[in-house]
């Protein structure tokens, strides 16, 4: 396995391969690295490789994957290889054994991947069963450091494409996602009025601080919600204790009305405005995605809302350069204002054809 470490193997949305490619072009690009990606259409994963700059680890220590929208989880690719019929095990032994030693020990783990959407059963839950075997194999070969909590440390990550191949990576503790292949599982709770009650919880768990939730959501505060019937955004914020206006001209659910905790307006969405600041402003409205952020931007200038979760509906065609004119036209417009702003954006895995971003005062 001596090869040069100058690819990244990075997992998006399936559909999303070339938006995550030119997201990584553009992040080597600002540490003066350059690249380029091969997508793998529909698979949710592509290859990126770095063509000079800086090598893969090194990029990956110096671009936080927090900073990125489109790439979900990455890694540094190690090898890619065939997979014999018989003795799996003892063929990715004998790959790692070949140079690289020092790196791959540094891994205090290994697991193993199917892709998103893979449609075969049996690979998955083949994939679940050779993690042990591997991992006493690996172990007893000196190819993987003490074992300690899953969290900590960096770890080995192969990822199955098929039965006949892998590819063989490693991620960096301090810089993946907290899920594996950035995917939380979640269930959705029966009193949920829809499904998409699962976007706002997956987006408090991946763009806020993990240490800082209660911070950000607890304290009974107040929330206006957009757009938000029949109510399943609004019950993500009831469920935290706060007081809520939702605006839609819909109906909301009768029972999370029944909660005592909402109040209904019915309104346009884009239009209304509080008499009174509240904390929390989110907003799931389908339409252009330039007016949605434009919309926001007046909210944050207007000092109506602290913080906003909000789904950007991204166009068929010119994905990404939409993503950059919106996050350009938010800047720009929050640029003078009295105060300071973060933004954070992910398409979650619970988005379809759009991303969630998450904006703040930081005053």
């Amino acid at each position: 396995m001596d090869v040069p470490l100058n690819q990244l193997l990075a997992f998006c949305r399936p559909g999303f391969e070339s938006e995550a490619g030119r997201e990584l072009t553009d992040a080597a690009a600002t540490k003066g690295a350059w690249g380029y990606f091969t997508p793998q259409p529909g698979t949710g994963w592509l290859r990126f490789t770095l063509a000079g700059g800086l090598d893969a680890p090194s990029l990956l220590r110096q671009v936080p994957l927090e900073s990125l929208v489109f790439v979900r989880d990455w890694q540094v690719l190690l090898a890619e290889m065939a997979l014999p019929a018989k003795d799996r095990v003892g063929a990715v032994v004998e790959v790692l054994s070949d140079g690289g030693v020092e790196l791959v020990r540094t891994c205090a783990r290994v697991d193993v991947r199917v892709g998103e959407n893979s449609s075969d059963p049996d690979l998955g839950r083949f994939a679940r069963k050779w993690v042990a075997p591997l991992s006493r194999a690996l172990r007893g070969a000196g190819l993987l450091g003490a074992e300690v909590d899953s969290s900590v440390g960096d770890r080995l990550e192969i990822l199955l494409p098929d039965f006949g191949s892998a590819l063989i990576g490693m991620s960096l503790a301090n810089n993946r996602a907290r899920w594996p292949m950035g995917i939380p599982r979640l269930k959705l709770p029966a009193s949920a009025p829809s499904r998409s009650a699962l976007k706002l919880e997956e987006a408090w768990k991946v763009l806020l601080p993990a240490d800082r939730a209660l911070d950000y959501l607890g304290g009974g505060k107040t929330a206006v919600d957009l757009g938000a019937a029949p109510g399943g955004w609004t019950w993500q914020l009831v469920q935290q204790g706060m007081q809520v206006t939702a605006v839609d001209n819909g109906a909301m659910e009768e029972g999370l009305m029944a909660t005592g905790m909402v109040t209904h307006v019915q309104a346009d969405g884009y239009l209304w405005r509080p008499k009174r600041a509240v904390d929390w402003m989110v907003c799931d409205i389908v339409d252009k995605p330039r007016r949605t952020a434009s919309m926001v931007s007046d909210w944050f200038t207007d000092q109506l809302c602290r913080y906003s979760i909000f789904n950007l509906k991204l166009p068929m065609k010119k994905r990404y350069d939409e993503w950059l004119l919106c996050r350009e036209l938010l800047q720009s417009r929050l640029a003078d204002a009295p105060f300071g702003v973060g933004l954070r954006a992910r398409q979650l895995y619970h988005d379809r054809e759009e991303i969630t971003c998450f904006l703040e005062r930081t005053d």
